[in-house]
């Protein structure tokens, strides 16, 4: 049983960990370096290169899921089943359903707005139809990033509260 904990708490600390210093550490770095170097081109290029880290982290969040139902059914049928285990699986489905929107929704849907412009979002005026969009995407973006890190963050406290 120590070692499926074991496997729990180190995908969590992979998909959790892998978000938090993408959206925290990465993001930032890529886009202040490049912005100040090459205006806004510069940031043009950030945005499709931290698009495609993100995409890329997308198949670490997926294999983290599955280590996570794996060793939350394993345990329940096994024993000793950790407290609300239901609560468990269904965190991780929704966390492994916004990391599938993400992937299969937002990032293809900006990638469309991208593709249709010849210059950057930045450039677009502010009541351009486009750039709202893409806004609101990467908005969305970013509240399902900091959503399935909180979720990650209840799991792993959920399951340090475990006596055994």
């Amino acid at each position: 049983m120590a070692f499926l904990r074991y496997l729990t708490f180190l995908a969590l600390a992979a998909w959790v960990g892998g978000l938090a210093v993408l959206g925290g550490i990465a993001a930032p770095v890529v886009f202040a370096g490049l912005q100040a170097e090459h205006g806004m081109a510069g940031r043009e290029i950030a945005g499709l290169l931290f698009g495609t880290m993100l995409e890329r982290f997308q198949y670490v969040a997926w294999g983290a899921a599955a280590v996570l139902f794996l060793s939350y059914g394993l345990r329940a049928a096994l024993g000793p089943r950790p407290r609300r285990t239901a609560v468990r699986i269904w965190t991780v489905t929704a966390m492994l359903a916004m990391s599938l929107i993400t992937m299969f929704v937002l990032i293809p849907n900006i990638e469309l707005i991208r593709e249709g412009l010849d210059g950057a979002v930045a450039l677009l005026p502010e009541t351009d139809p486009r750039r709202i969009s893409f806004g609101r995407l990467h908005g969305a973006s970013t509240g399902l990033m900091l959503a399935t890190i909180l979720c990650g963050l209840g799991l792993a406290w959920a399951e340090m509260r475990d006596q055994y």
